[in-house]
Formats: C-alpha cells, sequence, structure tokens
C-alpha cells in the first residue's frame, strides 16, 4: 500500500452538529482513525493547527507549506491530503501550488456538510481525495482539490455555492479528473509552472471589488496604510469608472503595483476598451492583467510575486501565465 500523509487543519469536515441545529467544532476530529481509510493506504496524521476556514491566515497557509517541506524530507511519502474549511480552501490549494516544489501527490478536500449531519460528505470526499493521492496519474500535476467525484486544479477551481455539495467547480475549464466507485481518470493535463519559493508573510495586499461610482479615496486608502500592492475586481473584460482613476494614479506615482481581475463569475479581464477607465488606458497606465484568475487568488499571487523581488515587468509576465 502507498504511504499518505494526512494533514488535518479544521473546517466542516471535522466538526458536529449539536443538539440546536448549529455547527461546532469537535474536541476530537472525527476525521482521525477512521478504518475504512487504513485500509486504503499507510495513514500517518498529522495536525498542523485546527482552526474554522475563515480563520486562516497567510501565516497558517506558510506553516502549512514548510509541514509538508519538512515531512517530505524526513519520510517517504506517496502522496499528501489536506482535509481543510472550505471557506478558504482553494485559496490555501493555490498558495500551495504557488509556493510548493513536489512531484507526488498533493490533495485539499473539505465538507460542505458536518460530520454527523444527514447527509454528511466529508468521509467520501475523504476517501476520494486518499484514492486520488494514491493514483499514480496524480503525480506532476500540482496541486489538486478533490470534492463531490471531481478533481480540480488549484488555480481554477472556486467555491460558487454557499451549502450545496457540489460547490467546487472551474469555470471556463472544468474538472480535471473525475472519480469513479472502481477508478480515477484525468481528462487532460493542467498548466504547470515552476514554484516561487520565497515567502514573505509581512507583505500586505489588497482586495476591492469595483461598482460604478467607485470612490478614489477608498483606492487611495491602500497606499496611506502602506499596503504594497492592491487586486482590483474591475467590471466586465476589465474596466473601471472615471471616478477611481485619480485613486490609481495616487498608488500608480507610489510604485504600488496593481492588479487587474475581472468580477465577472467566467471570461478573462483584458485591455480592450480604449475609453477613460477603458481596459485598454489602464494597461497604457502600468495597471497588470491577470489570465483567468479570481481576486483572492491574484491577491495571494501578487504576495508571492513581490516576496520574490519581481519588478514591472517580470510582475507582467507572471500574471499571463
Amino acid at each position: 500500500m502507498k504511504n499518505i500523509l494526512v494533514m488535518h487543519t479544521g473546517g466542516t469536515i471535522s466538526m458536529s452538529e449539536n443538539s440546536q441545529g448549529v455547527v461546532t467544532t469537535n474536541d476530537t476530529n472525527p476525521m482521525s482513525n477512521i478504518e475504512i481509510i487504513q485500509s486504503i493506504a499507510n495513514i500517518t496524521e498529522k495536525h498542523p493547527f485546527q482552526i474554522p476556514s475563515p480563520h486562516m491566515t497567510l501565516k497558517h497557509m506558510n506553516i502549512l507549506r514548510k509541514s509538508i517541506i519538512n515531512e517530505i524530507y524526513e519520510e517517504n511519502y506517496d502522496g499528501i491530503v489536506i482535509t481543510h474549511g472550505t471557506d478558504t480552501l482553494e485559496e490555501t490549494a493555490y498558495f500551495l501550488d504557488l509556493t510548493l516544489n513536489v512531484s507526488i501527490p498533493v490533495i485539499l478536500t473539505g465538507a460542505m456538510r458536518s460530520s454527523n449531519e444527514i447527509g454528511a460528505d466529508g468521509l467520501y470526499n475523504y476517501i476520494s481525495a486518499v484514492r486520488t493521492a494514491c493514483h499514480d496519474d496524480a503525480k506532476n500535476k500540482g496541486i489538486l482539490v478533490v470534492f463531490n467525484d471531481e478533481i480540480h486544479t488549484a488555480m481554477n477551481v472556486t467555491k460558487t455555492h454557499t451549502s450545496n455539495t457540489s460547490t467546487f467547480q472551474s469555470p471556463n475549464y472544468g474538472p480535471l479528473g473525475i472519480i469513479t466507485k472502481n477508478n480515477i481518470y484525468f481528462h487532460h493535463l493542467p498548466l504547470t509552472h515552476p514554484p516561487l519559493v520565497k515567502v514573505n508573510e509581512a507583505i500586505k495586499v489588497g482586495l476591492v471589488k469595483a461598482h460604478s461610482d467607485l470612490d478614489s479615496d477608498l483606492i487611495k486608502c491602500f497606499a496611506d496604510q502602506e499596503y504594497d500592492g492592491l487586486v482590483i475586481e474591475a467590471l466586465g473584460q476589465g474596466n473601471l469608472p472615471p471616478s477611481s482613476l485619480e485613486g490609481i494614479q495616487y498608488l500608480i506615482d507610489k510604485n504600488i503595483p496593481i492588479v487587474v481581475v475581472s468580477r465577472c463569475f467566467n471570461g478573462i479581464a483584458s485591455g480592450n476598451y480604449q475609453y477613460e477607465g477603458g481596459g485598454y488606458e489602464l494597461q497604457k497606465m502600468g495597471l497588470i492583467f491577470s489570465n483567468g484568475l479570481n481576486g483572492q487568488k491574484a491577491r495571494l499571487k501578487l504576495i508571492v510575486a513581490i516576496s520574490n523581488g519581481l519588478n514591472a515587468g517580470a510582475l507582467d509576465d507572471y500574471f499571463k501565465r
């Protein structure tokens, strides 16, 4: 059997519903020491921390990254499974994808229903994740997310529903593979890139969602509060209201990089419109357009880029990947 490291970090998959119907944390993780899991692989379990995923910070993500590096160095694992809360699961997955240099499968999974609710999905997702981590075809595919019989890349997956068990989807691209009762199938190969391994936890990058009448004063606050970068979820294909441009220029004058993504659920931001605040004009001002990321992932990518000292030209190339 394969040797699989399981790292429990908390989340709904580790919680239970009480008599009042409220989901609460447990003293003992219900996913620990599961007999059926032990029949699939030789399991080693670690608990780097136990938190609900809205409590996840860059520091926690980096602790997890360092723990994985140390564990791989000390032991000969064939794969790693991380159980995680769903609210920020895609962010942790993508952060690891940007910064980890590993060839073995690293799989994140979780649950939308706590362990004792009717229709609980945690154990099934956990089993599926371990099965995927044992599969040779899961190697060299970057960080993966396994949920509801589907395998997704960390780059493309996002949480799309507050409570549905099929919440994790990959808009524009679809899943990388599927899981059946008896097998695992990969449909295509993901895009992979060399990781950047430096992480400065002190880097601050903000995230703003554009809207009509977006105020320059809000944009300026990020410079005044000494943020190192800003991501803007722009309108449509990457356009901003004229009311925001004074604030944009304020950040540019202070050499604060600004990355543009779309607030739309599908599609990619691109500089097509040549009017005041249009994407074409924003690119001329020096804003960086990201190749299909959502805001929360672009924020993490900018943190990693700044941590590794990427300058303006290199930043633009990095966000085209």
